[in-house]
């Protein structure tokens, strides 16, 4: 009861999730594997755990939903609520699935997220520019604390997709340019989260090499030219 426990969850734990008041969990899934879940997420004030990636439910309709640019638009119609982009809608209708099983009072946490800076070349949005931008309006709606609509003034904790690119992962282009990171540690790009010393337009950035006024640390690195 010290040390919190869960495990992540896709969102094809849902058998729908349109409009979000809708969705529930698969059948099967919900009564032999979620709920008793659920129920020892509570005994033990852990959060159930989803990764939510409006990069795999958007299309061109839906691009700027997604994105969080201004849109037309999701109507629930049941609870007449307007969703204004895809998370949101992604994360009530977990809400939604969880409440239906008597859990509504269960913390979200949102264990991955992300947008890839790169992708195939019948792909719209999905470059540099993009996912920057999914990155900062993300950070800037969950550090709001305006929540959902079906769950208003909460915060949710957070973890993007990914710190480095997986430039050894098999399958389409995307799947390995998720990283803000290159494999080589260099930035592609900057959401807030880097050394105000540090400029993305740095050729080269050398992990070895000390931070200014630190010359007294010390560490250790790989052996040049040892194997891997």
């Amino acid at each position: 009861r010290r040390i919190q426990i869960s495990t992540p969850h896709s969102l094809g734990i849902l058998s729908n999730s349109t409009p979000p008041s809708s969705a529930k969990f698969r059948r099967g899934y919900d009564t032999q594997v979620l709920k008793p879940l659920l129920s020892f997420l509570r005994s033990t004030s852990s959060p159930f755990v989803v990764n939510p990636y409006p990069f795999f439910g958007y299309s061109i309709e839906t691009l700027d939903f997604a994105l969080f640019r201004p849109n037309p638009g999701l109507f629930d119609q049941h609870t007449k609520l307007l969703y204004t982009n895809m998370l949101d809608a992604q994360l009530d209708s977990v809400y939604s699935a969880m409440d239906k099983l008597g859990f509504s009072d269960v913390e979200i946490v949102i264990g991955e997220i992300g947008w890839p800076s790169e992708g195939d070349i019948d792909q719209i949005g999905v470059d540099v520019d993009t996912a920057a931008e999914f990155n900062k309006n993300l950070i800037a709606r969950v550090d709001s604390g305006t929540g959902t609509p079906l769950m208003p003034n909460r915060t949710f904790e957070t973890y993007i997709f990914a710190l480095f690119n997986e430039n050894l992962k098999s399958g389409p282009t995307s799947e390995r340019k998720f990283g803000i990171f290159r494999s080589n540690l260099t930035p592609i790009y900057d959401i807030g989260i880097l050394r105000p010393t540090f400029r993305i337009s740095d050729p080269v950035f050398n992990p070895r090499s000390p931070v200014r006024g630190s010359s007294s640390k010390r560490w250790c690195v790989t052996k040049a030219g040892a194997e891997t």
